[in-house]
């Protein structure tokens, strides 16, 4: 299966696939209704549980009130930077459905009370949507664009702010954060482009509000001859069922989370479209994109690329991550190239236990997890490797993220 669908019956944001949708398509679906009453929504929103779409699946109420609570005036911001490399769905949405995005905008306004937002994004099609969007945007609400480079850590939400303001897209240390001081330090909500849109879509059918805040957009990927897939799928659906829907049924583990999430080897099956789901069998949603691998496919290799990636798109602001994924990246691939003793398989468990969390943003993290679940669920290919050249693998170590990065269906 490739392109875009939905195991939902009315398709909540893939029901307008062909095309980008305009204005008068948007306002026959229910689009731009008016504007409740702040806390209304607020507490609707609340109430169903939607949590954010960027990766750390934070409630999304919970940081709409504290940009509202903060003092100052807040700006809002919809980032549709989409940093890992295997997911394609913000992008999508902003190509597709700018309306959508730009309703929940307006809508993530009237509740921290914003009067200036805008959208940031790295992708030329998804810039063209969103302009033409906003020359027949209906509403008072200030809106700009703003263009970045596409990279790992761009997407990152300190990022956002310190590139609208003018600056490079790199992160910067906590705190503040932006809800305390973000775009020309103002209280700033930044909001994944698909979480404004289900706010949107909360708003239009709060009947339906839960289904609305527990389905995902999850990016369907494989190997480099495979389909991909962009999937509307509920809450709590096995990842079996997925892996099903676009031919990797057989997959011998799957990469969860885009780079983010880990891998996970024997039980895949079994796991839930669920943060807390993931999270319990010690991984990680992240963006909801998943690559699955082959009994063919080997995971020391497709970890080596990964964190070799991960090493090579690091901000260079923080010695830990650069000395950190440095060293994760080099030892595994020694190991993958079978030039590893023991102790190198030791130091690997140490970093992978002691790194998560000293860096200024997620990719450290993301190194450190990726390592940390490949020894745990595959031990017996590690070791192996150790001896021996594995035959599944080319020797090449590619630092772009090949393997991993899909086209936009």
């Amino acid at each position: 299966m490739t392109g875009v669908h939905s195991l939902l019956p009315d398709g909540l944001l893939t029901g307008a696939a062909s095309g980008a949708e305009d204005l008068s398509r948007y306002l026959d679906g229910g689009g731009y209704g008016p504007l409740p009453a702040p806390d209304r929504l607020l507490g609707l929103i609340d109430a169903a549980g939607l949590r954010g779409r960027g990766g750390a699946g934070f409630p999304a109420a919970v940081k709409l009130r504290s940009v509202r609570d903060a003092p100052g005036p807040p700006v809002v911001v919809a980032n549709g930077e989409e940093g890992e490399p295997g997911s394609v769905k913000d992008r999508w949405l902003l190509r597709h459905r700018p309306h959508v995005v730009l309703d929940g905008l307006r809508l993530a306004a009237a509740v921290t009370g914003a009067a200036r937002g805008w959208v940031y994004l790295s992708d030329g099609p998804a810039e063209q949507a969103v302009r033409q969007a906003l020359a027949e945007w209906p509403h008072d609400l200030r809106v700009d664009v703003v263009r970045t480079e596409p990279t790992y850590v761009a997407g990152e939400e300190t990022a956002a702010v310190r590139r609208i303001d003018g600056g490079p897209a790199l992160p910067t240390a906590k705190p503040p954060r932006p809800f305390e001081s973000g775009v020309g330090g103002a209280p700033t909500l930044v909001a994944n482009v698909e979480t404004l849109a289900r706010i949107a879509l909360i708003h239009s059918r709060p009947d339906s509000a839960a289904a609305v805040a527990g389905a995902h957009l999850v990016t369907l990927s494989g190997g480099a001859d495979s389909a991909v897939a962009l999937v509307e799928a509920p809450a709590g659906t096995h990842l079996k069922v997925l892996a099903d829907l676009c031919g990797h049924g057989t997959a011998a583990a799957v990469l969860l989370g885009g780079l983010f999430g880990g891998l996970y080897g024997e039980g895949w099956t079994d796991l839930p479209l669920d943060h807390d789901g993931l999270i319990a069998a010690g991984g990680a949603l992240g963006c909801g994109a998943l690559h699955f691998l082959s009994a063919r496919d080997c995971p020391v290799a497709a970890a080596t690329e990964a964190v070799a990636y991960l090493a090579a798109q690091s901000a260079r602001q923080c010695g830990v991550c650069v000395s950190g994924t440095r060293a994760l990246a080099g030892t595994l691939e020694s190991v993958g190239c079978g030039e590893a003793g023991h102790e190198a398989v030791e130091k690997l468990h140490r970093w992978a236990r002691q790194l998560p969390g000293r860096g200024a943003c997620g990719l450290l993290d993301a190194a450190a997890r990726t390592v940390g679940t490949l020894l745990a669920h595959f031990p017996d290919r590690v070791d192996a490797h150790r001896r021996t050249v594995c035959p599944d693998c080319d020797g090449d170590v590619p630092e772009d993220g090949r393997r991993f990065t899909v086209p936009v269906p």
